[in-house]
């Protein structure tokens, strides 16, 4: 019996409208009135996520969240913290330093400054509209060695972040998380935090082990969550790396994917 659901958000839970189908919220509500723990497990802020948990009613005691592609999981009403991994200042500008060097821009996520950027980007601007939360200029090269940094992210046109990441050197993969959850975002992370190691860690807060675990994605930053789970799923609409470590491809994120798996392993 599955008692963890683990739900990315971007391209999974929300249609490209960016809302949840009414045949999924149903079929959330469903599982939770079976006493399923649902967990969202996105690459953005608690601050990007908080409208969609009070549509869910996910916002009790006893709700969680991933944020942060698993640097941070917490209870959504209290906010306590189960597990956080992060970077540092001096991360943050060694990736700054890295990316200037393949011409790309970067922004990051501080615990005390928000979303920050040496130089404002469209894509940070999108950010900004995804996360709601304001854009603050900082040079990185200036941030103190050992402010807490949840997330760097290397930025830009596709064409051009593609051919920055073929020249990435191998120490920057050895040393962080490295994943990509957007044709245009390449996210880093502290070695430790990925989507996997939080769903992993809020499944052992909860006494559950990893068979009784699904999770469902459709990009290269679910990889580490859907290959942890008893039961990994791919979105239709999910990148041809993630279909092949799945053990389940659903239909697309236009098609009530999430609400097709809830219903044939939950359910039914």
């Amino acid at each position: 019996m599955y008692k963890l659901i683990a739900l990315d958000m971007d391209g999974t839970l929300l249609t490209p409208q960016g809302e949840i189908s009414p045949r999924t919220h149903a079929a959330i509500q469903a599982a939770r009135a079976r006493g399923v723990t649902v967990v969202l497990a996105s690459g953005r802020p608690l601050e990007g996520m908080t409208r969609y948990l009070d549509e869910l009613g996910m916002t009790g005691p006893d709700d969680y969240v991933i944020s942060y592609n698993g640097a941070m999981v917490q209870r959504v009403a209290c906010g306590s913290v189960i597990r956080s991994q992060l970077l540092t200042g001096a991360d943050a500008s060694l990736i700054a330093r890295l990316a200037d060097q393949q011409g790309v821009n970067v922004h990051g996520f501080s615990v005390s400054q928000g979303l920050i950027t040496p130089r404002l980007s469209h894509y940070t601007e999108h950010e900004s509209r995804l996360t709601g939360m304001p854009i603050k200029l900082v040079d990185f090269a200036a941030l103190p060695a050992d402010e807490a940094i949840l997330k760097v992210m290397m930025i830009d046109e596709p064409s051009l972040l593609s051919r920055a990441i073929a020249a990435l050197p191998d120490s920057l993969h050895q040393n962080y998380t490295v994943v990509q959850s957007a044709p245009y975002f390449l996210e880093i992370m502290n070695r430790q935090s990925h989507k996997g190691s939080g769903v992993a860690a809020l499944a052992e807060h909860l006494g559950i082990n990893a068979s009784q675990v699904i999770a469902v994605g459709d990009a290269g930053n679910d990889s580490h969550m859907v290959e942890y789970a008893g039961l990994g799923v791919a979105m239709g609409n999910a990148t041809e790396a993630l279909k092949a470590l799945a053990q389940h491809i659903t239909s697309r994120n236009d098609e009530d994917g999430v609400a097709r798996v809830i219903e044939e392993f939950v359910l039914a």
